[in-house]
């Protein structure tokens, strides 16, 4: 059972009924979070960077990628529940100031080890499973601290934010790796990490109304199957989960796919090359700009979220045929901003619909499907691929989008009317 007082309602009011730019625990838990996710950026492509630089090994860097993805598929619906049982923004900091640790003691071990491979893959491990810890924290934090009505706006600020740190740290970790060398690299990592905690203080108490506060009775295997099977029983966690599964595995196959095309097929130039590369998150980038500025005028959020993933598949299938990248860029652009409004309007469908004392567990079992599913679908389309031809396999993926997007919309009756 899950207390909730009248103080700690008016408390929640208060914060939520700020507009974001007043809202200083958003302001300053929105920074941290996007130094997270800039740290995670810089972090990954430093890392592998310096592990191919310094073994030559392909299979030792493709190791450590594993490791990260094996780590968040077995360990994330047990920090959703973590993240639903005690103060998530004791869980905050303490994930930072852990990841901040433990990539020092990567630094470390690249600094003064002779062999220090293992001893990364251990932190490597240790560093993602307190960092699924942070994922649901924060995102199941986001409706207590801004209110229902600004959760599109906030939902729109952060992907923006997202999507860019992410870009910039994948690029400056290449960057930092080739004129510092990869422990430095590490090391900014590190200090990102730490940048993040002192935001986290700076952003001070949570609203307490939904910090998912359980009674003492309550054990941990008691949370954990009670989460499943509630939200199985929710209506719109069962087609989240669906819809985001779906478009993020099909989403990372087409994008290899297109990739291929623009080697294989298309002969795309350095630039055409470089277009497509940019056209999704420029695409997702403005998608996302879009739903931010119309956020309190917009309507039928359910239909524009299914509409947007039946029409990717089309799209898909369309960029197949095309004879050349000139022709295709301006479509994987619309691609990216259909992707961007399957995404964004469902995460913020989930955060409003979904109880607050639920959301840790459904970011976690997100979190792990998410982990899951792209790789799993890169693993049958790159087999297709080498099998058959990459246009092919693109335009049979785009059909099977379309028919996903029309079972979806079949299926899932309070997405389909969902205002």
């Amino acid at each position: 059972m899950f207390l909730e007082t009248a103080a700690d309602e008016q408390t929640t009011g208060q914060s939520a009924s700020r507009p974001l730019w007043r809202n200083r625990p958003f302001l300053f838990l929105f920074s941290g979070m996007t130094l997270s996710v800039f740290g995670n950026c810089f972090h990954s492509i430093a890392l592998n960077l310096w592990v191919l630089q310094a073994t030559g090994s392909a299979k030792l860097m493709s190791a450590v990628t594993l490791t990260h993805m094996l780590s968040s598929l077995l360990f994330g619906t047990f920090a959703g529940t973590i993240a639903d049982r005690f103060d998530r923004r004791k869980l905050i900091l303490m994930a930072d100031t852990l990841r901040c640790l433990f990539v020092l003691g990567i630094a470390g071990a690249m600094a003064f080890l002779p062999s220090p491979m293992f001893v990364i893959l251990i932190l490597t491990a240790l560093s993602a499973v307190v960092g699924l810890v942070h994922g649901p924290s924060f995102q199941a934090s986001l409706t207590d601290l801004v209110g229902r009505d600004r959760i599109q706006q906030a939902a729109g600020v952060m992907n923006i934010a997202d999507n860019a740190a992410r870009i910039s740290g994948l690029a400056l970790g290449g960057i930092i790796v080739a004129a510092f060398g990869g422990i430095t690299a590490i090391v900014t990592d590190a200090i990102m990490f730490a940048c993040s905690v002192l935001c986290v203080v700076a952003a001070g108490k949570f609203p307490k109304r939904k910090q998912a506060a359980t009674t003492p009775k309550s054990s941990f295997k008691d949370d954990y199957t009670e989460g499943f099977m509630l939200l199985w029983r929710n209506p719109f966690a069962k087609a989240v989960l669906f819809l985001t599964t779906i478009t993020l595995m099909f989403f990372t196959s087409t994008l290899m796919l297109i990739q291929v095309m623009a080697v294989r097929i298309w002969e795309a130039s350095p630039v055409h090359f470089g277009l497509i590369e940019a056209a999704i998150p420029l695409g997702y980038a403005i998608g996302a700009s879009i739903i931010l500025t119309i956020s309190r005028k917009q309507r039928h959020r359910g239909k524009l979220i299914l509409g947007s993933l039946i029409l990717m598949g089309p799209f898909y299938s369309l960029i197949a045929v095309m004879s050349g990248a000139q022709l295709a860029i301006p479509f994987i652009f619309l691609v990216g901003i259909l992707f961007s409004f399957c995404t964004l309007l469902v995460s913020v469908i989930m955060r409003i619909e979904v109880p607050s004392e639920l959301q840790g567990r459904m970011f976690g079992m997100l979190g792990s499907l998410s982990s899951a599913a792209p790789p799993v679908g890169l693993a049958i389309s790159a087999a297709l691929a080498d099998h058959f031809s990459p246009d092919l396999v693109l335009f049979s993926c785009g059909l099977l989008v379309f028919i996903a997007g029309i079972a979806a919309a079949i299926m899932f009756k309070p997405i389909r009317r969902y205002h």
